[in-house]
C-alpha cells in the first residue's frame, strides 16, 4: 500500500540541524503499526512527510504503486487521513463542524452535505464517544476530547490509511484504552491500515504486531514487536535500562533510568 524509498529531509532552517536520511519503508494494507523512538529521532517528521505536510529533498512516495505527485490532493484525502498530534483553532468551530470537515474531500461544489455525510459524521462522534458533545466549541472542550474529534475527523474520511502522531497524548487511562481498542477494531473489523506513532511503549506492545524504531533520523530496527522491545535495542534508543516480560502474547515493559 505505501512504500517509501531513499526518503531524505531537511528543515529549511539553519538554526535547525535535523536531517531525516534515507528511510527505506513498506506499510502493507491491513498492518497495524506503531513508530516508537525519543523525542528528535523523526517521529512526526516522517508521518508529515507521508500526508504530504512536507517535501522530501530526496526519494519516492508510492501509495498502491502509484508516485504521490501523480495523485490529486483531493484523492489523497480520500485515502489517506490524519491525526495530528498538536491542534488549535483561531475560530471556535463545534465539535461536529470539526468531523464534519473530514467530508470536504466528498463534497460538491457548493460543500453541502448529503445526507449519507450527516449519517457517517454522527456515527463517527457515537464511534469515539464525543456524540453529547458536537455542538460544542472544540476550544471549550478537554484535551482528550478534542483529540478523539480529530480522530473522528479522520475516521469520516473513509481512509484507507490512517496516520496518527501520538493520539493517547492528551487521554487519561481509561480513554487511553479505549482510543487503542477503537484502533485495534478499525482495524481489524474494516480492515483499516494504521500507521501510528506513540511513546507509550507498553499500550504499543499490545496493539498491532510490528513496530518501526527510529533514532537520529533513521530507522534503527523494523520487525515484530519482541524482536524490537528488547532490553538492548531500548537501552540504545532510549538510553534506559529495562526489562521486558512475556506473558503469552503479551508484552511488558519496565523501565529504570539510568542513575
Amino acid at each position: 500500500m505505501l512504500e517509501l524509498k531513499g526518503l531524505n529531509f531537511r528543515y529549511n532552517n539553519p538554526e535547525n540541524s535535523f536531517e531525516l536520511s534515507n528511510i527505506n519503508l513498506k506499510i502493507s494494507p491491513g498492518e497495524f503499526v506503531t513508530i516508537l523512538g525519543p523525542n528528535g529521532s523523526g517521529k512526526s517528521t516522517l508521518l508529515n512527510l507521508i500526508s504530504g505536510e512536507f517535501r522530501a529533498l530526496r526519494g519516492e512516495i508510492l501509495f498502491n504503486n502509484k508516485p504521490y505527485f501523480e495523485y490529486k490532493r483531493k484523492e489523497i484525502a480520500k485515502r489517506i487521513s490524519f491525526v495530528p498530534q498538536k491542534y488549535y483553532s483561531v475560530y471556535p468551530f463545534s465539535i461536529y463542524e470539526i468531523v464534519a470537515m473530514g467530508r470536504t474531500p466528498y463534497l460538491n461544489f457548493l460543500g453541502f452535505e448529503k445526507e449519507e455525510d450527516i449519517i457517517k459524521i454522527n456515527e463517527a462522534l457515537k464511534l469515539v464517544g464525543i456524540e453529547h458533545l458536537k455542538n460544542y466549541s472544540i476550544n471549550s472542550v478537554s484535551g482528550g476530547e478534542a483529540q478523539r474529534a480529530f480522530i473522528a475527523r479522520a475516521i469520516v474520511q473513509d481512509p484507507e490509511l490512517m496516520l496518527l502522531d501520538e493520539p493517547n497524548a492528551h487521554l487519561d487511562l481509561e480513554h487511553q484504552i479505549s482510543i487503542f481498542n477503537l484502533l485495534k477494531s478499525l482495524n481489524q473489523e474494516k480492515k483499516l491500515t494504521i500507521l501510528m506513532v506513540s511513546h507509550d511503549i507498553n499500550l504499543a506492545a499490545n496493539y498491532g504486531k510490528r513496530m518501526i524504531l527510529m533514532k537520529q533520523g533513521q530507522i534503527y530496527l523494523d520487525a515484530e514487536n519482541s524482536k524490537v522491545l528488547t532490553t538492548e535495542n531500548i537501552q540504545k534508543v532510549f538510553n534506559v535500562d529495562a526489562k521486558v516480560y512475556t506473558y503469552g502474547k503479551n508484552i511488558n515493559v519496565a523501565l529504570f533510568p539510568n542513575n
